[in-house]
């Protein structure tokens, strides 16, 4: 029996090292498993971070479009603004010269007014003076108040001249 004892430890051994080389192996095989399983959980991870990469350089393009539109909308209203307010201040301008122009035309009219009123009283009392000289001279009234009104003329009529084809009726 001593002789197989050797055999039996260096079986033993070597039965002993074949288990650890072959857990080695499995161990081996079973961390290339993880690493492949990280690897394409990395692949999956950097291919959804380039899509998001994408989204957001296309969300960086549209909002530095929308923030220019918003600044081009910005000058257009300050444009507008100032053009509404040039309008209302030359519509101001224009009511106050309209005011003005129509209280020369009242002061005119009422210039006229009194320049008729004026007249008015003057020509009564030219009358009056005629009268009293005409009472004073014992003449005819040349005014008497009947004025005789000029007939007015008829129309000549109008002789009605026959349609020729393709003339127009407008009766």
């Amino acid at each position: 029996m001593a002789p197989s004892a050797p055999r039996t430890r260096a079986t033993a051994a070597l039965r002993m090292k074949q288990l650890a080389l072959d857990n080695q192996d499995r161990t081996i095989r079973r961390l290339r498993a993880q690493l492949a399983t990280e690897r394409r959980g990395l692949a999956a991870t950097k291919k959804e971070l380039k899509e998001t990469q994408v989204t957001l350089e296309a969300s960086h393009k549209v909002i530095a479009g929308l923030t220019e539109i918003g600044l081009s909308m910005s000058k257009k209203i300050e444009k507008m603004k100032f053009k509404k307010h040039v309008v209302r201040a030359n519509h101001v301008e224009c009511h106050q010269k309209f005011q003005a122009r129509i209280h020369e035309a009242e002061d005119s009219m009422q210039a006229q007014h009194l320049l008729i009123e004026a007249l008015v009283d003057e020509k009564d009392n030219l009358l009056q003076t005629i009268h009293d000289l005409q009472d004073a001279n014992n003449a005819p009234a040349p005014f008497d108040g009947d004025w005789e009104e000029e007939p007015e003329e008829e129309p000549e009529e109008i002789e009605d001249i026959p349609l020729g084809e393709g003339e127009i009726d407008d009766d």
